[in-house]
């Protein structure tokens, strides 16, 4: 299978590429030849592809950022996406795209299943829902994995985050009533070969949730870092009150895998084992 990726340097990306199973030849495309800010332009490039599947790889990522551009924002999560479905479900491609935690208000403490009702706190949250509204709309194959809190030894992300402050500083102060799955990049970069493959095997569309597991809260995943490294920075826990972003974050972002398990055979991985395996690339 020849699987076209947008998106080259992210985390998810860089997976992809790195852990293409045996069969499958990936091409990832940039930002030069893919660029969020152009859907249509990224709707050309589906269309004049040599693929037998697609997976949007790229999104726009800068939560608070997107609070003062949503606009734009919403071009990159959602019109991009929309306009690659639309190209995508016009020659058959199977689409797998990747959305959030982040498009539930973050109430309660029952995880998310993906038939319960959405509602964004912030900007990121909307423009992300828009492209799954897009996504769905195209009526091509296509798989939506929601998933939460990614990490791996490259890119931005938490956990590289927290190993640079734990060799500054004594103490880390770290939100410990957000609570979600940790998920492991290279864990979701199989998942998303997986449903690839699933979805040309005839699997059904639909929106599922992919997440890691055990349910963790920011500062639990910073004292791990902590432990996995042997750094001695203490975490102390703080509340989101006591921790104030232009983006109001939601506090419940647990996900029910279910129907990924069941419709696709993706079960959550272990944020811990993954965790392991980025420290030990990370410190190599």
């Amino acid at each position: 299978m020849r699987l076209l990726v947008l998106g080259r340097t992210g985390q998810l990306a860089t997976e992809l590429r790195r852990r293409a199973p045996p069969g499958t030849d990936v091409v990832a495309v940039g930002r030069e030849g893919a660029d969020l800010m152009d859907p249509e332009g990224c709707a050309r490039l589906v269309a004049g592809a040599r693929a037998d599947a697609v997976v949007l790889a790229a999104a726009w990522t800068a939560v608070d950022r997107a609070e003062a551009e949503e606009a734009a924002a919403t071009v990159a999560n959602g019109e991009a996406p929309a306009a690659v479905a639309r190209a995508a479900a016009a020659r058959g491609l199977p689409l797998v795209h990747l959305s959030t935690d982040y498009v539930f208000d973050g109430s309660g403490t029952r995880p998310w299943l993906p038939s319960d009702p959405t509602g964004p706190l912030n900007a990121y949250g909307r423009s992300k829902f828009r492209g799954e509204q897009g996504v769905r709309a195209a009526g091509g194959p296509h798989a939506i994995l929601r998933t939460s809190w990614v990490f791996s030894a490259h890119g931005a992300n938490f956990v590289r985050t927290m190993l640079r402050l734990g060799a500054e500083r004594a103490e880390l102060r770290v939100v410990a009533d957000q609570v979600g799955g940790p998920t492991p990049a290279a864990a979701l970069a199989d998942a998303c070969h997986l449903a690839a493959w699933a979805l040309r095997d005839g699997a059904p569309s639909g929106t599922h949730h992919l997440a890691g597991a055990p349910h963790a809260s920011w500062a639990d995943l910073a004292g791990a870092v902590m432990a996995e490294t042997g750094l001695p920075a203490r975490v102390l826990p703080v509340a989101t009150a006591d921790w104030p972003t232009p983006a109001p974050r939601p506090l419940n972002s647990r996900l029910d895998g279910g129907s990924a398990r069941a419709v696709l055979g993706l079960a959550p991985p272990d944020w811990r084992e993954g965790l392991r395996d980025v420290v030990r690339e990370l410190l190599a």
